[in-house]
């Protein structure tokens, strides 16, 4: 069985984030064993054109939204339009 590489690992990751949640740059860079590249998350996704990867649900672990490779402002309306709230810039979680 081939071994995958760490974006491989991310992306799979990110791909498997439901609607209506998300994760942040470090929790996703955790999760693919390598918590301390968390920019390297950051880009990865930023290359990602893959549609049904959904990169706008990962954050900064400060509750900010971070980058988007479409830009903030479309990042910012899809994770309203899937229900998250945000508050002076930061992500509220309920």
């Amino acid at each position: 069985m081939p071994k995958t590489t760490f974006k491989e690992r991310v992306l799979n990751i990110v791909k498997n984030i439901k609607k209506g949640q998300i994760l942040t740059y470090k929790e996703v860079a955790r999760l693919a064993g390598s918590e301390k590249a968390w920019r390297a998350v950051g880009n990865i996704l930023n290359k990602n054109q893959n549609k049904k990867i959904p990169c706008h649900r990962v954050i900064r672990s400060d509750g900010k939204i971070g980058g988007y490779n479409k830009g903030a402002k479309i990042k910012k309306e899809l994770l309203l339009k899937e229900g998250a709230l945000i508050k002076n810039g930061k992500m509220v979680l309920l």
